[in-house]
């Protein structure tokens, strides 16, 4: 959980945009409860009712709580915070810059924008996750998480040791990955899927698990 505390200045009847904040704020992986406090100030003597603070550009993996706020009267040479709490979802891509815009509304029509600047981070270990739905027919996703860009081989094998099909086996980036294996050809049983990252590094991981055709 992160907890960003941030102000945006607003002079009234005039337009004002401020720009993105100094450096990307750095967000967990899959996090939730994260919290942006804007303090928004009117910094002239002439109030301004009513102000309401909105989300007007969001990615599509950050979930923010509430959408707008409502901070009422905004007297003059006075300041409200405008309080909101996000998720980001574990598809978001890690280690890139993404920008949040907050849209700031006068009483006159008045509008200021301020924009927050987030990097989320990469999750802190290998994780090999069950593949979903299962048991299934024909089809199943295999998800899994890399700390590092690492060297990826993801394969099949029957319960004999055989190899049934390779569905990754090359370089993926930091983050949350999802395969699809098309069973179709596949007898109904118990079949047996095997991860091996490498990151550049130099460091090894390895999960198996299992999964079951269903006809």
């Amino acid at each position: 959980m992160r907890h960003f505390i941030l102000s945006t200045l607003l002079p009234v009847a005039a337009f004002a945009q401020s720009g993105p904040e100094a450096g990307a704020h750095e967000v967990p992986f899959a996090s939730a409860g994260n919290v942006i406090e804007l303090a928004i100030e009117n910094t002239s003597s002439i109030p301004q009712s009513p102000v309401t603070v909105s989300a007007a550009t969001l990615p599509a993996w950050l979930m923010l709580e509430p959408r707008e706020s409502a901070l009422g009267d905004l007297p003059g040479r006075t300041e409200k915070t405008a309080r909101f709490t996000f998720a980001v979802d574990r598809t978001a891509p890690v280690n890139s810059d993404y920008t949040v815009v907050f849209t700031v509304s006068g009483n006159q029509g008045q509008a200021w924008s301020k924009t927050v600047s987030i990097r989320i981070a990469p999750p802190e270990s290998f994780e090999l996750f069950q593949n979903y739905p299962n048991p299934f027919n024909p089809t199943t996703s295999i998800a899994y998480q890399l700390p590092h860009e690492s060297r990826v081989r993801l394969v099949i094998y029957d319960l004999l040791g055989k190899e049934v099909s390779t569905l990754v086996n090359g370089h993926r980036s930091a983050g949350y990955h999802q395969e699809t294996w098309d069973a179709s050809g596949a007898a109904s049983g118990l079949y047996v899927y095997r991860m091996t990252a490498r990151s550049e590094e130099g460091k090894e991981w390895v999960q198996t698990r299992a999964m079951m055709v269903l006809r």
